[in-house]
């Protein structure tokens, strides 16, 4: 069971390692294929709309320079059926020759070539049109009507950097991006270029500069960079603002293969300690076999072919279990594989060189074991004449699965407390009981404001350009009377006055947010510690009455308040600065009364569509959207718990047969004890003593890999959680409890055995 469920494990993990570390590697060009991005005051993965066409200009021997348009969220009408959908894009024909996909239906040398025309994934058009075919379909997309489906694809794989919904044709916007002209005019858009074969990257990064010069001055090119990304280079590399898939280190995925490996190894001590706990009660059919004269060799091949046997049945059994698991396994850890990947050549090699590994490994010492015994002393004395042979060996292989599996648990508490940490401490607001939602038209904001007071159900409103957790809006700011002459960058949030109160964001100097008069032509902000510590500036109260220039206005400080998560913690926290700016108030955010919130979310749901009856009414409650900022380590951790687990049950599978075997092979040792006294506790504490002993021995090792393990893992995000002495007391008691548990029932029965049974059979 042990073996065949390190099988199954082994495999589901091969394939989500695969997965995450070949991100984009299936497209043909991946390693000619790079992303244009910017590098000025932070990293930017976007780039202006008027880089591409001054790219295709300037460097004509460029294979292709392709542009896309991420937009995140848009309403499709099918008729008179509204949708909303997440994830389409603007695509250029170029985009198509650049990525591949799997086309259905439609040409891709033209599908995106005229104004109106739609690209659309097989699940998607499955959605919109059922079984109908989707081809020259018409629907409409954020008030864009007439597109026309010219192109049908099957659905992305899910290690993609982009996927997508739908596709539009860049020439339907052709004049919105004619009208883009300046460098730091970003939109969200990306920019991918193909080299030429055999073409060096560092002629064109050497060629860059002059590049921006030639195109938008001198000053732009002193002060930003255009930096080219490998392909498959983007999941990979955390240093950028916001992407439209998660970033993560391939040192995590490296961790879960080697759980894989621990896996297999704990299985294979297994099936050392048994098989050879097996050949010392076959002694004495060794002794016949010989004595009948088979020599060692004959000895040696027969035990081997029964271990391949065994193992072969193992690995079939195994296979079946991963491929029935599968399917759900992948839907649990929020990853895209499907069990027909078990077939790929890639796995069926590494399956075969595990079947000859643990074969060799866990065949071959129980094999020249048990070939060794000599006929007389078998024939003669039995069990007693060699069951002291491979005791050491046996006792050392149950060291090192301790010492694993300790390192697995220690590992997995802190995964757990850092997970708790991302999600639910120090995020410098209160995020209970709050729900966020979109507001289409702005000029309504007064009158859903009003709506949502009537409403019973709702305890505080704010209207914002988003929650805190939420960013998208940043800008560059000065200080010169603190000395800062260059531009640096910081987060702005337009807020109303109940912003800080709704979120219990604390003030630490000065005034709250407030109103502006209208006859005021001084602009008030409130910051955070983040931008006075920029300013050099220590205390708070030192900081209100001073101003700075920010998104090109001078603006007087009124207040500071302390820091809050505005984004993941994989980054230091950025400055940030608060306005009260009523023309950028796109969301609503509205904490519940505790009391009934679904009828609460339905009210507001029925209110909000009769004053939007173009839109469709989309809500995410807060703590929500802060647990997907950790989408990718969330699914780690899913795996890494559930095969943390595996490892460790199997290891307890081979303690238990362990324990069994030495009852049996020490019956007669307790017998006598019981007759002269023994008590039951007594008895119990002779068969723990010695795996105890091992698992003290175990955590001496175990404490500090796992410690130098965690903490090289942590050091990859910007705030973490200190490993502490509790970790490993946790991790000891645990390993004590699963091995008192596991050896409790063999000693149980031991005990309570008839000892005149025992002596008689003697």
């Amino acid at each position: 069971m042990g073996l065949t469920l390190s099988i199954a494990s082994c495999l589901v993990i091969f394939l989500i390692t695969k997965n995450e570390l070949s991100y984009d590697a299936w497209h043909r060009k991946a390693d000619r294929t790079y992303r244009v991005t910017m590098n000025a005051l932070d990293f930017n993965p976007s780039v202006s709309m008027a880089v591409t066409p001054a790219l295709r200009t300037d460097f004509p021997e460029l294979e292709d320079v392709s542009q896309v348009w991420y937009q995140p969220e848009g309403i499709v009408k099918i008729g008179d059926t509204r949708y909303v959908e997440k994830g389409y894009s603007f695509a250029d024909p170029a985009f198509l020759r650049t990525f591949d996909h799997q086309w259905l239906a439609g040409d891709p040398k033209t599908a995106l070539s005229a104004p109106g025309s739609v690209v659309l994934t097989e699940s998607i058009a499955r959605k919109y049109f059922g079984k109908e075919d989707p081809m020259g379909q018409v629907m409409e997309v954020d008030g864009e009507k007439g597109l026309k489906v010219t192109g049908l694809i099957k659905d992305l794989p899910g290690n993609t950097h982009f996927p997508f919904t739908f596709l539009i044709s860049c020439e339907t916007i052709a004049k919105d991006i004619a009208g883009v002209k300046h460098f730091y005019q970003i939109m969200n858009a990306n920019t991918y270029i193909v080299l030429p074969e055999h073409y060096d990257i560092a002629k064109l990064n050497s060629r860059l500069p002059a590049f921006i010069a030639r195109n938008w001055g001198n000053d732009i090119a002193k002060e930003a960079k255009l930096v080219m990304q490998p392909l498959k280079e983007i999941h990979f590399d955390q240093r950028y603002l916001s992407g439209i898939t998660p970033t993560t280190s391939r040192n995590t995925y490296r961790a879960l293969g080697i759980v894989a490996l621990l896996i297999i190894v704990t299985a294979c001590i297994n099936f050392v300690n048994l098989a050879t706990a097996q050949a010392i009660k076959r002694a004495k059919e060794v002794g016949v076999r010989k004595a009948l004269g088979a020599n060692r060799p004959q000895l040696i091949r027969q035990f081997m072919g029964e271990t391949s046997f065994l193992v072969l049945l193992a690995v079939i059994i195994g296979c079946l279990v991963a491929y029935l698991v599968l399917p759900n396994a992948a839907q649990w850890l929020d990853v895209k594989i499907s069990a027909t990947q078990l077939f790929q050549p890639g796995v069926i090699g590494l399956l075969l060189a595990i079947t000859a590994l643990i074969i060799l490994s866990a065949g071959l010492y129980p094999a020249f074991v048990q070939s060794s015994f000599r006929p007389v002393d078998s024939l003669k004395n039995g069990v007693a004449a060699i069951s002291g042979r491979g005791l050491t060996l046996r006792k050392g292989l149950v060291f090192v699965q301790f010492t694993i599996s300790q390192i697995l648990i220690v590992g997995t508490l802190v995964v757990a407390a850092q997970m708790d940490y991302f999600k639910n401490r120090d995020l410098g607001f209160n995020k209970e009981a709050v729900i966020s939602f979109g507001i289409p038209e702005n000029t309504k904001k007064d009158v859903l404001r009003e709506q949502l007071q009537a409403n019973s159900g709702v305890k505080a409103i704010s209207l914002s350009s988003g929650a805190p957790s939420y960013n998208s809006n940043y800008a560059p700011f000065t200080c010169p009377e603190r000395g800062i002459t260059k531009d640096d960058v910081t987060e702005i949030k337009s807020v109303d006055e109940h912003f800080m109160d709704m979120f219990d964001i604390k003030l630490l100097a000065g005034e709250k947010i407030r109103k502006n008069n209208p006859q005021d032509t001084t602009r008030y902000i409130v910051v955070n510690e983040t931008l006075i510590h920029k300013l050099g500036i220590h205390r708070p109260e030192e900081a209100v009455g001073m101003y700075i220039r920010a998104a090109g206005r001078q603006c007087t400080i009124l207040g500071v308040v302390q820091d809050f998560q505005s984004e993941s913690k994989h980054k230091d926290r950025r400055p940030c600065i608060l306005r009260y700016m009523p023309q950028g108030f796109f969301t609503a955010s509205v904490k519940l009364q505790p009391a009934d919130m679904r009828n609460t979310i339905n009210r507001i749901e029925s209110e909000w569509s009769a004053l939007f009856p173009e839109s469709v009414f989309r809500y995410e409650f807060l703590d929500d959207h802060i647990a997907s900022l950790y989408k990718q380590e969330q699914k780690v951790y899913t795996a890494f718990r559930l095969f943390s687990s595996l490892a460790i049950l199997i290891g307890c599978l081979g303690l238990y047969g362990l324990v069994a075997f030495a009852a049996l092979q020490r019956r007669k040792e307790v017998g006598i004890r019981k007759v002269m006294g023994a008590s039951l506790a007594n008895i119990i504490v002779l068969f723990a003593k010695e795996f105890f002993v091992l698992i003290i021995i175990a955590f001496v090792v175990a404490a500090p890999v796992a410690y130098f393990i965690m903490r090289s893992w942590l050091e990859t995000y910007a705030y973490q959680v200190s490993i502490g002495g509790g970790i490993f007391i946790v991790a000891i008691a645990v390993s004590f409890i699963i091995a008192a548990v596991t050896i409790a029932h063999q000693s149980l029965k031991a005990a309570f055995a008839n000892p005149l049974k025992s002596l008689r059979a003697e």
